[in-house]
């Protein structure tokens, strides 16, 4: 048997362990998780680290396909100028695409990182999540504004969680945003998600003009899909409603449900959820560091511990962060709101984002 020590052991399901002893197989597999009045350092055959051991990170919201674009976009444009930015890149940053994935891949593993929600609209990173250490399970993201573009878009999406199920890759058909989604594409990916009992996702509340374009149908959004993607948006009739409330009236209920970013989130918003939904199968995915990136603003993050909100960690893509480390998100966390504890935060960075992949049974190695 393999025993590890350290300064702290933190289980997450149970308080921290000073001091304490984790046993595990020649394998890997964790058998036994111990606390010892001896001077530890002192044991015969003891690995000790002084320091902190966890589980292992997960990652709920990830880019892996987008590793190409780190450094290549600008910091705090905004989201309008961000994924203006994104839809010219991604079609002519082509060279060591692979590479860079894979080379993603094998930082996260570095950094802690376990398991990954990743999001995807290719087959690009099927070669790397085969062969990786980590778990991935595979977000294949639908977009179709117009409603002309549902079916095929539905079908593109069908066909690549189609080639991640043949490799045996954890995967589901799941929409980009509320703004990037007809009604028609949101019911097909309803549809599906009902009759595959899969996990949902969708880019949630990430700026201010998201709001701005379900209540009003103008903004930076109006303005990005009609003059960067040359989109007709005539038939758009704003709801007078937030995004969030728009799109929870397209997903199902039943379906467990991750909501990512959230920095526009309100009270109101979740009075109307609570109305169409349980918080008991919708996770709040924070981006931190993206969100920085991106908008210079942060998520409401006290707000969401005084409702008692499921919490996790994601880290975007390096198109908008610097880094793959759920470490560096929680660092950020815990410097612009002191109070958070560290036992908290890493509830949020392991316990709860197996939860949200639904992967807490699952056995990992050490």
């Amino acid at each position: 048997m393999r025993k590890i020590a350290a300064t702290y052991i933190f289980p997450v399901n149970e308080p921290p362990l000073k001091n304490g002893i984790l046993t595990c197989t020649p394998d890997g597999t964790i058998v036994k998780i111990s606390s010892s009045n001896e001077n530890i350092t002192e044991l015969t055959g003891l690995e000790y680290y002084s320091g902190i051991l966890v589980p292992g990170f997960v990652n709920t919201h990830c880019h892996l396909e987008l590793s190409q674009l780190k450094g290549k976009i600008e910091e705090k444009t905004g989201v309008g100028g961000f994924i203006g930015k994104i839809n010219k890149l991604r079609n002519e940053e082509t060279e060591n695409i692979e590479k860079a994935i894979h080379v993603a891949d094998r930082k996260m593993w570095a950094a802690g990182i376990s398991a990954v929600g990743d999001i995807s609209n290719t087959t690009l990173t099927i070669d790397t999540k085969k062969t990786s250490k980590i778990f991935y399970h595979t977000f294949v993201e639908c977009f179709g504004f117009h409603p002309s573009r549902a079916e095929r878009a539905f079908d593109f999406a069908d066909f690549v969680r189609y080639q991640f199920k043949t490799n045996r890759l954890s995967s589901g058909i799941v929409p980009h945003s509320p703004y990037s989604v007809s009604k028609q594409l949101f019911e097909k990916i309803s549809e599906n998600a009902v009759i595959e009992k899969s996990i949902l996702t969708i880019h949630n509340q990430e700026s201010k003009s998201e709001n701005e374009f379900y209540k009003t149908g103008t903004g930076e959004i109006a303005n990005h899909l009609q003059n960067n993607l040359g989109i007709d948006i005539s038939h758009w009739k704003p709801t007078e409603k937030s995004s969030l409330v728009a799109a929870l009236e397209h997903l199902p209920a039943e379906n467990q449900l991750l909501l990512v970013h959230n920095i526009f989130t309100t009270k109101e918003d979740l009075e109307e959820l609570k109305k169409l939904r349980s918080l008991e199968n919708t996770f709040f995915v924070l981006c931190p560091n993206s969100n920085l990136y991106i908008e210079n603003l942060l998520p409401p993050v006290s707000f969401f511990m005084n409702e008692k909100l499921k919490i996790c960690i994601g880290t975007d893509s390096l198109a908008s962060n610097n880094e793959l480390s759920v470490l560096s998100e929680l660092v950020t966390l815990q410097l612009n709101f002191p109070d958070l504890t560290l036992g908290e935060l890493f509830n949020w960075a392991c316990l709860n984002g197996a939860k949200a992949l639904q992967i807490q049974s699952l056995k990992f190695k050490v």
